[in-house]
């Protein structure tokens, strides 16, 4: 069971027919297979001076906070619109059918600090440049994003290795 893979469940047409959701939650649920999630996600950043890991709502909330801990540094929530209690920055990204809008704290980053984005999934990576975009209003660096999943076929480690990002995933499903 050392295969991040074999702790993710897939399930068909869901949300919507034709679409194999790939379940996290099953990993979470593992203590073994958390645990090999969060080691893998940590490993290449080990050793690099990370200042604050910045987690995308809601699953790498779960991720961030525990690669956050095991590189000894701070933790930031990337939210949905209207769910920080302080004053914010927004961005808004396109989704598949319309547009949403993802806030951060605007003192959550201070200028110069090295961030690591963490999440559960990459998919056509607007939630993670929606992400990285707050980073940088506050003057923040990027140094990579990690994912457990990388559904390659929807363009999201295309597209932010294009803008320049670091990106690894710990695993890929074709045919997304």
């Amino acid at each position: 069971m050392d295969d991040i893979r074999n702790y993710i469940r897939t399930i068909p047409d869901f949300p919507h027919e034709g679409i194999l959701f790939r379940d996290v939650t099953t990993l979470f649920g593992s203590a073994r297979g958390f645990r090999l999630a969060v080691d893998q996600l940590v490993q290449p950043f080990a050793g690099t001076r990370i200042d604050k890991v910045v987690g995308l709502e809601a699953r790498g909330f779960i991720l961030g906070g525990a690669v956050a801990h095991q590189l000894s540094c701070g933790f930031v929530p990337v939210r949905k619109a209207g769910k920080l209690p302080a004053a914010t920055i927004s961005q808004s990204y396109t989704l598949e059918y319309g547009e949403a809008i993802v806030e951060i704290h605007d003192d959550a980053i201070t200028a110069g600090e090295r961030v690591l984005i963490v999440d559960d999934l990459l998919a056509t990576g607007g939630t993670a440049e929606a992400g990285i975009t707050l980073v940088e209003k506050l003057g923040g660096v990027i140094t990579g994003c990690a994912f457990v999943v990388d559904l390659p076929d929807l363009g999201g480690r295309a597209r932010l290795e294009k803008l320049g990002y670091a990106v690894t995933a710990l695993c890929a499903y074709e045919g997304a």
